[in-house]
């Protein structure tokens, strides 16, 4: 199908729409320079941006971002401009587009992967139709907003054969990897119990609804979730990059659970060597919803799941790190830093025999190079998925006052408990659908 075509169906239909894959781009006939596009140029989405400029100037990645997308176009010029700079700076003439639907960038045949750092409500969406178009993909945790959308983001990446980093990167510090290192060869003995801790949100968000700024779709910002007026202390800032209000609105974002629990459940989930297939048989948590105006995500919170083997997994509000406890000791990590009962263990390389787990120093690197080689990265689909499965459920646990949720790991599904299954599937406003 020409572009032209394509684009006038796929836009007429809304989010509802296929793309042909165009194949592995590691064995495909595509530009020797990987061209990369930059979707959501928000705050994370400029870090995103700026990790891929000084990533992809490397000879052995040679990648360039050639087009941004933002449905804010004030902010997609701001991203434009740093990009021209960049390059410019390094003697480079490379030409960078604006695009304000993600659509157009997926009908492009000289865009070879994608960078996705929107609010989450807009993760599987835009992932998925990435993957049916064979872009590899860069794009930023939580990976999906729900259970479900992540079982279908799964399903996509592995039948299109393309690559999918998921955005967390403390897999790339050595002070995780060590930690868990040192975990899973049970250099301390059998591990009986994890501890996480992740921040408090805190704050309020008040306004009255407004007309939105003029070059700021705010029906496409609003995608999938319901739509009500336009507030822009729940959106984000119409000038700067400060933190967003949507990361503490309900239906855009979960909240801290997410946030940052994306990342320590994640860590929870390699130390403990459930983190691509597996995942806790129960989960129990309580959480603080107060008052805060628009804001209504949870505040602080406490959570206790379990695991089939035996391993006992405690959350909690505070400094953000995760602590494993074994029968002879323990090892904690945290960003910057990482502390063992065994000191000596710090720096103890396990021998071939034992569990060399992925090395990565940089984790946007590590995305170009795979998708270069076409193999999985150090954090892959399924493993975004699983760790944010936790975080879900214990967001759902919270909602219903406690209760306990049995969960199966395997099937993926709540076990005896049609209002808790309720919660997970979120419906998507029409015509936005997988």
């Amino acid at each position: 199908m020409k572009r032209k075509t394509f684009l006038k169906t796929s836009l007429a239909a809304g989010a509802s729409f296929t793309i042909l894959p165009s194949g592995l781009w590691a064995s495909s006939k595509k530009n020797s320079t990987m061209q990369l596009a930059q979707i959501g140029t928000g705050r994370m989405g400029q870090g995103d941006m700026v990790n891929a400029l000084n990533s992809g100037w490397k000879d052995q990645v040679n990648a360039r971002i050639v087009a941004v997308c933002d449905v804010d176009q004030s902010r997609a010029k701001d991203a434009r401009n740093r990009v021209i700079k960049d390059y410019k700076e390094k003697g480079q003439d490379v030409d960078c587009g604006i695009e304000a639907d993600y659509r157009q960038l997926l009908s492009r045949d000289d865009i070879d992967g994608v960078i996705i750092s929107t609010p989450e409500n807009w993760h599987a969406l835009i992932g998925v139709a990435a993957a049916n178009a064979g872009k590899h993909i860069y794009l930023q945790k939580p990976l999906t907003y729900s259970i479900p959308e992540g079982q279908e983001l799964v399903k996509a990446i592995r039948r299109n054969k393309v690559v999918l980093q998921t955005g967390s990167q403390q897999r790339s510090s050595v002070y995780f990897r060590q930690v868990c290192t040192i975990i899973r060869n049970n250099w301390l003995g059998k591990l009986k119990r994890i501890e996480v801790a992740i921040p408090t949100d805190q704050g309020r968000a008040d306004g009255e609804p407004t007309a939105p700024p003029a070059d700021f779709n705010y029906d496409m910002w609003t995608g999938p979730c319901p739509e009500i007026p336009y507030i822009e202390s729940r959106v984000h800032p119409n000038e700067g990059y400060s933190r967003p209000g949507w990361l503490q609105v309900n239906r855009y974002c979960l909240g801290m659970i997410t946030g940052w629990g994306s990342h320590m459940y994640d860590i929870a989930q390699w130390g403990n060597g459930t983190d691509t297939d597996s995942g806790p048989a129960s989960v129990q948590s309580t959480g603080e919803f107060p008052d805060r105006g628009h804001f209504d995500v949870h505040v602080g919170y406490e959570g206790e799941a379990h695991y089939d083997n035996g391993v006992v997994l405690t959350s909690s509000n505070g400094r953000a790190g995760v602590k494993f406890i074994t029968e002879d000791g323990w090892a904690y990590c945290k960003r910057g830093g990482m502390d063992c009962s065994d000191k000596n263990l710090l720096r103890r390389k396990p021998t071939e025999d034992e569990v060399n787990l992925y090395h990565s120093s940089n984790h946007m690197e590590d995305f170009l190079l795979s998708a270069r080689a076409g193999k999985d990265p150090i954090c892959p689909v399924e493993v975004g998925h699983r760790s944010n499965t936790i975080c879900v459920l214990h967001d759902v646990s919270m909602k219903l006052n406690g209760r306990k949720l049995n969960w199966d790991p395997v099937k993926e599904a709540v076990v005896g408990d049609a209002e808790a299954d309720k919660l997970i599937q979120v419906p998507m406003r029409a015509p936005y659908t997988l």
